[in-house]
């Protein structure tokens, strides 16, 4: 009997209070450092954040690599539709690679898991709408809506997580240094469906990367969970929330 999709759409399910999806005839900003960023006033997000030593240098020079032949093999101008499918597919790699659980996986220990769900939640509700998200060994992602309406909201919201977090962690363990990658791969939420399939995405990374239930954080929103969004596991139960 073949397993049920764990991305398939709910269509019967009212988005959740809040949620706001990309909106075609507002004003979007989009920028470039390693990575590309859209800003759209009142946005929800799907962050994407990782450990500085979570890809091995070989990843790095591959990715490099790969991205220089994409360059070659689609000159300039480039399309919107081009970028996405660059990004979507630098994305899978490297979340696939994380997900073997490589560099020192600070976030695998419960006591800096839970700073870094603390930092989380320290705001929730005053600065931002959190929706979901999953602390794993290496990396985090999550679901989250700025309220302030201005395109430095969500990159003050990630550096904050990530100062506090960090200077937290590193008192914990002993350690100095730079905890975190510089910069978060994060995308707008275009509309219902995606958000489903992001809230999946989330809830089943754990299983996919084979983790035990003491090796993750996982959570969604009280107020989603009474909606009817839950983490779908691949029989159609809820998966474990923390």
């Amino acid at each position: 009997m073949p397993r049920p999709d764990p991305y398939a759409v709910r269509w019967n399910l009212d988005p959740p209070i809040g949620f706001r999806g990309l909106q075609r005839d507002k004003t979007l900003t989009i920028y470039q450092r390693h990575l590309p960023h859209w800003r759209q006033a009142g946005a929800t997000y799907f962050v994407t954040y990782r450990l500085a030593d979570s890809l091995p240098q070989s990843k790095c020079e591959q990715l490099k690599r790969f991205r220089k032949d994409w360059e070659q093999r689609n000159p300039p101008p480039r399309s919107q539709q081009q970028l996405d499918e660059l990004w979507r597919e630098v994305f899978r790699r490297v979340d696939g690679w994380l997900d073997t659980g490589s560099g020192s996986c600070h976030l695998r220990s419960v006591m800096p898991r839970r700073v870094v769900a603390n930092a989380f939640h320290h705001f929730d509700g005053e600065r931002y709408e959190l929706g979901c998200y999953v602390v794993m060994p290496n990396h985090v992602h999550l679901v989250v809506r700025p309220f302030d309406e201005d395109d430095d909201a969500l990159t003050r919201v990630t550096h904050s997580w990530k100062r506090h977090s960090s200077l937290a962690i590193n008192r914990l363990l002993g350690r100095d240094g730079q905890l975190w990658q510089d910069e978060c791969f994060d995308r707008i939420i275009r509309d219902e469906e995606n958000l489903w399939r992001v809230v999946q995405y989330i809830g089943s990374n754990p299983r996919k990367a084979g983790l035990n239930e003491n090796a993750y954080s996982l959570w969604i929103s009280e107020s989603w969970k009474a909606a009817g969004w839950l983490f779908q596991d691949g029989d159609g139960g809820c998966a474990r929330t923390s």
